[in-house]
């Protein structure tokens, strides 16, 4: 694992480079994330010649970013149950491997508006199976204090590419077609590869057997439940994909239509985009130490909304430019600031998820925009469908009115690891089950309003990490004494249950300990639950309070 570093060293935004895997991951993906920029503008301009509608132009941006909503939940559950690396290498080959198809089948003249956006879905697929792997595995690279540098200078790598990529894509496909340009992106990926197969990341071994697919999505949805600082960024990450969205879809037909431009038209817009987007990651880190997160998204969406709304009146490509300079700064400090939040709110055991289901809310919000802004445009015109993107984008950051982003902060999500499996007198298998807890605890009158408030905090920890059916008692013929009670599955739930407890979870934990006012620690039974048929439950023997 990465070991933490002087603090002096975490104020650079370049301290993530001080790390070689993440200087070379980075370095690979900045050349593939180049060849992506190309074959997106090779699709969208090879759309705007073959399709019969604006709503297909516009259904290419829905194809990239539908596939990251449908798959991303699975992706992340196999981001925290699979090495990363080996999904990482798996999803940049299936992606090299469709690259070259499509590079085949333009070629060969075989492309169809609906071939273009079946290719355009499956290479996207391969982005929704690695995104979740490349995004956890940053905390891999570099300590957990580095992460929103790291996020700020992957958002920089990206945005470098995207401010020069659209350009040359441009001139690619307006000198030698967009079969040049899907070949540029299938080569793209080679570096990356390498890079992949040569890293050996130094990770704890796990002393568990796997999650289920299955249990892992459900584990990780709760936890997404069970958090409700994560559930404002999704709602303002779906607000803001679904608004911010039209831009990018409707860029081609603002430079076809409004602009009367060309493909290179096209790319030098995705460009000016760009360069605002690595103008907005070089101040985010800046930005996040001087305003509030709040005070950011709302900026973000009051700049995005001018950006479409000088995209609808403008009938000069200088002009949108210049517009779409501030639009690119906005994204990017919008959707860094998300993945941060998300990220430093998250501990390693299910950030993949969590991310995961940010994705599926942000991209998700992009893919309905891009075909509701689609129909509108190809019913009243790409300028009326921006004028009503730009309305939306207000009201997206009137939301935080309602639902306003939590206050950073650093929490320790490190595991606790504190826990150690009690001596039984049983001789329990992992799968036995359904494993009853009953915790004992004595508390005077005058703590009792501290320790009930203490203990909702409590209960929500226990449930966002598995827990089930948990409940609060209090004994009626002795008022002193509460009881919390709660189930695991079975004895290997119970396990992974007290394994995800982190250092920040050990502070509520430790405020109820103070609260208890007995001699002996607060007292704990584990018991496992038989059918009356086979006797009555059998008590476990006592032993210390988990976490």
């Amino acid at each position: 694992m990465i070991d933490d570093e002087p603090d002096s060293e975490r104020v650079s935004a370049l301290a993530p480079f001080r790390h070689g895997i993440f200087r070379a991951v980075w370095s690979a993906s900045l050349v593939s994330n180049f060849g992506g920029l190309i074959q997106g503008v090779g699709a969208a301009w090879m759309m705007t010649t073959i399709a019969t509608s604006s709503y297909q132009v516009a259904l290419v941006q829905a194809s990239t970013t539908l596939p990251i909503m449908l798959f991303a939940l699975v992706a992340g559950a196999i981001a925290d149950s699979f090495n990363r690396r080996k999904v990482m290498l798996i999803a940049q080959t299936f992606m090299l491997v469709v690259s070259v198809l499509l590079t085949v089948f333009t070629y060969l003249g075989l492309i169809t508006p609906w071939t273009l956006l079946a290719f355009t879905f499956l290479i996207d697929s391969g982005t929704a199976l690695n995104n979740p792997s490349w995004q956890a595995s940053v905390g891999d690279m570099v300590p957990r204090a580095k992460l929103p540098a790291a996020v700020a200078l992957n958002s920089l790598g990206f945005n470098l590419t995207r401010s020069v990529g659209p350009a040359i894509g441009g001139i690619i496909v307006a000198a030698a077609g967009a079969a040049a340009a899907f070949a540029a992106n299938a080569l793209s990926y080679v570096g990356l590869i390498i890079v992949l197969a040569r890293w050996k990341p130094d990770l704890p071994a796990s002393t568990l057997p796997r999650e289920t697919l299955g249990a892992a999505m459900g584990a990780g949805l709760r936890y997404v439940a069970m958090s409700p600082n994560i559930g404002k960024v999704l709602v303002r990450g779906a607000a803001f994909g679904f608004s911010a969205g039209a831009v990018l879809a409707l860029l081609p037909l603002v430079a076809r239509d409004v602009v009367r431009g060309d493909a290179l038209t096209y790319g030098v817009m995705l460009g000016a985009f760009g360069i605002g987007a690595v103008g907005g990651a070089l101040i985010s880190v800046r930005l996040r130490q001087m305003l509030s997160s709040e005070t950011m998204v709302r900026m973000a969406f009051a700049g995005f909304a001018l950006c479409a709304f000088n995209a609808a009146v403008s009938d000069h490509a200088w002009q949108t430019s210049l517009g779409l300079l501030i639009g690119g700064a906005c994204w990017v400090i919008a959707l860094s600031h998300f993945n941060v939040t998300v990220q430093m709110s998250t501990p390693r055991w299910v950030v993949g998820r969590v991310l995961s289901v940010y994705q599926t809310a942000t991209f998700g919000g992009i893919a309905l925009g891009s075909w509701i802004w689609g129909v509108v445009a190809d019913a009243h015109g790409a300028e009326l469908a921006l004028i009503a993107a730009s309305v939306a984008m207000l009201a997206g950051g009137a939301i935080g009115l309602l639902l306003p982003l939590p206050q950073q902060a650093v929490l320790n999500l490190d595991p606790l690891n504190r826990f150690k499996e009690p001596h039984l007198g049983l001789d329990l298998k992992l799968r036995s089950g359904p494993i009853a807890i009953m915790i004992e605890y004595i508390i005077r009158e005058e703590d009792v309003p501290e320790f009930l408030a203490t203990m909702a905090e409590r209960g929500r920890i226990r449930r966002r990490d598995g827990a089930r059916n948990w409940t609060l008692a209090r004994d009626l013929e002795n008022p002193a004494i509460w009881i919390e009670h709660y189930h695991t599955p079975t004895w290997l739930e119970y396990i992974r249950h007290n394994k995800r407890a982190t250092h920040a979870d050990a502070v509520i934990g430790e405020r109820i300990r103070a609260l208890h006012s007995g001699d002996e620690p607060p007292r704990v039974r584990r018991m496992i639950e038989r059918p009356t048929t086979a006797g009555t439950a059998i008590v476990m023997p006592k032993g210390p309070i988990e976490h």
